[in-house]
């Protein structure tokens, strides 16, 4: 079991900055691929970015250059800097944990932190 706790959403004008925080804790977790995926009303759950346990990240073209994932193995946290903030990045933002080499995949939740990005 994974237990996954966002914090660090809220509102910001565009243009602005946010860093979002993801602590991890349960078995082994440091092994776990990291991400972060949001969902708009009425819309799909999307990828935003995704952080391997070495580091290797995947970033949604609509994000890249604006975003950035990092993680720490120290304090099992995750995080996503996000700068350059539009209108478009107004989302539930959901912390998102999977183990690369079990299978069948089991994902895991967050419970998800607004990002509202408003004038």
């Amino acid at each position: 079991q994974v237990q996954l706790v966002e914090s660090g959403g809220g509102c910001v004008q565009p243009g602005g900055s946010l860093r979002l925080s993801c602590a991890a804790s349960g078995t082994t977790s440091s092994i776990y691929t990291l991400g972060w995926y949001r969902q708009a009303p009425e819309k799909q759950r999307e990828l935003v970015a995704t952080i391997t346990n070495i580091g290797r990240t995947n970033y949604a073209d609509s994000v890249k250059g604006r975003f950035t994932i990092s993680r720490d193995n120290i304090k099992n946290t995750v995080y996503l800097q996000m700068n350059s903030l539009k209108p478009e990045d107004t989302a539930v933002y959901y912390c998102n944990a999977f183990h690369p080499f079990i299978k069948p995949k089991r994902d895991y939740w967050g419970q998800g932190t607004q990002v509202t990005v408003s004038s």
